[in-house]
């Protein structure tokens, strides 16, 4: 739990940085030859090469199954009654009904998946065209296997928060914070609360839906952007440790500045020697 921001914030990144590249790939001249009629030259180029993105996608790939890889885990820790000391898979009568069971399988076994599909394609190369192209990209398949994990992704996200809007009815009529109640209400709105088992692909798919769609996100931004707001104002504690001027509290930095302008001995001896 506590390496969230660890994980999620190399993850995000790293989408920025694949964007970045992708960008570039499509607003480039990537066929061959170039002609460059400007200067009535025809000249023989590599940039079909789909090297940038191939390795980019298989980036992507890496680092977006860490996403389900750590839900998994947040999963296992609300299923497992011995570590959430909540009704074993989140159900009543455990005896009779399977709850979360079943759920947190696909999850593990969709995350088992992508282990597979984030081998990268792009250390693979065939020769093809009778030797002409000797070294390809395999920038195709890494794409596609990028796309296959993002979409295993967000199948394991979906079934952590049900599982987590599921582990919250245990605990009414106690309430968790605004955001996570505002996410809870929009899960609610699509999805029941389980009673017992029943057929859990179409909740599964329309939690997923509202990933896809923003919703989960915009359920919760106006919070986000008051908590950043919030943080833009200094709140840390002084410490000895802050030698800069400007950091700490205010009285303290006007203090610091105070001493940095007054007339020390040494700057007397060499404003005398200037004289």
């Amino acid at each position: 739990m506590r390496c969230c921001p660890q994980v999620h914030g190399v993850v995000h990144d790293t989408i920025d940085f694949v964007r970045s590249v992708l960008i570039d790939e499509m607003n480039a001249a990537t066929d061959n030859p170039l002609v460059l009629s400007g200067r009535g030259e025809i000249i023989s180029a590599g940039n079909f090469h789909g090297e940038y993105p191939a390795k980019a996608c298989d980036f992507l790939a890496i680092a977006v199954h860490e996403l389900a890889s750590i839900s998994e885990r947040r999963i296992e820790r609300l299923v497992n009654p011995a570590l959430s000391e909540l009704p074993a898979f989140l159900v009543k009568e455990g005896g009779l009904n399977s709850g979360f069971m079943i759920a947190h399988c696909t999850a593990a076994s969709l995350v088992s998946e992508n282990k597979v599909l984030c081998h990268p394609a792009s250390v693979d190369s065939l020769t093809t065209s009778a030797g002409t192209e000797d070294h390809v990209s395999m920038g195709g398949f890494a794409a596609r296997k990028a796309l296959t994990v993002v979409e295993n992704v967000e199948y394991v996200i979906a079934i952590e928060l049900l599982a987590a809007c599921q582990a919250i009815e245990f605990l009414r009529p106690l309430k968790t914070s605004a955001p996570l109640e505002e996410v809870i209400k929009t899960v609610r709105a699509v999805v029941g609360s389980w009673d017992e088992d029943r057929y859990m692909a179409p909740a599964i798919d329309a939690v997923r839906e509202l990933l896809k769609e923003g919703k989960i996100w915009h359920a919760v931004r106006h919070h986000i952007d008051h908590y950043t707001h919030s943080q833009s104002i200094e709140t840390r504690v002084f410490s000895p440790t802050m030698s800069f001027v400007g950091s700490g509290p205010p009285k303290l930095q006007r203090k610091r500045k105070n001493s940095l302008n007054q007339t020390t001995p040494a700057k007397q001896i060499r404003s005398a020697k200037k004289n």
